[in-house]
């Protein structure tokens, strides 16, 4: 969960920005499609480096579901990617840094897109914003987590300043639902227009991973609070 208060960036004048798109806009999809385009262009700069979306989030809150409910709505589409943290297999502040490790030790130079929700502003809600540079999970929770993604996605799902937990457990699933289904279609469009290269095999062993990481992504172990 990520907090954006006292950044310029979350500024409501910057709404309507390129990078910044309403859920419920009539040409979400492909206007978010096109951001996701540009970004991948600007910063992907090897086929061989493999595309990792990393969704970051729990399924025991309903607003910190966002990222697990893409994830797992990417695994089940043909897609040239690997996705880490699905509603089965969570991605979040108990095994981020696993995952991340496990990650770096599986692939050689691993291109990552994380996604995570996030508490902003009454009149931020339901706003969906790619950022550039590293995703800083926990901050809308005053957790210290490690930074994950070369760009990010964040959705807006509900009020932040005060019991972010409870903030959490009370926000609509109609809405992340809706913004999760607009994420995951806008991510498919894009990546589809793209020419990546298939993923690469893990790394040998040797080679700078452990055979455990070679076979697979972590399975990730539930929350517990």
């Amino acid at each position: 969960m990520w907090n954006p208060f006292g950044r310029k960036d979350e500024d409501p004048a910057d709404m309507a920005g390129p990078q910044r798109i309403h859920y419920q806009h009539p040409q979400a999809r492909e206007k978010l499609a096109v951001a996701l385009r540009q970004n991948f262009l600007k910063r992907y700069k090897s086929a061989l480096s493999p595309v990792i979306l990393l969704c970051i989030g729990t399924d025991r809150s309903t607003g910190d579901c966002l990222g697990p409910l893409i994830g797992s709505k990417l695994q089940q589409r043909e897609l040239p990617i690997v996705v880490c943290g699905t509603l089965d297999e969570p991605v979040h502040a108990v095994n981020l840094q696993e995952t991340l490790d496990n990650l770096n030790g599986r692939f050689e130079d691993p291109f990552i897109l994380a996604i995570d929700a996030c508490l902003g502003r009454t009149e931020s809600v339901g706003y969906i914003s790619i950022k550039d540079g590293p995703l800083s999970p926990g901050t809308g929770v005053n957790k210290s987590l490690p930074a994950a993604g070369n760009f990010h996605i964040i959705g807006i799902v509900n009020v932040g300043g005060f019991m972010e937990y409870l903030v959490l457990q009370n926000t609509r699933l109609s809405l992340v639902m809706s913004m999760a289904d607009l994420i995951a279609d806008s991510i498919e469009k894009c990546l589809r227009e793209l020419p990546l290269a298939a993923v690469p095999p893990a790394k040998a062993e040797g080679g700078g991973g452990n055979a455990s990481a070679d076979a697979r992504i972590i399975r990730n172990e539930a929350l517990t609070y």
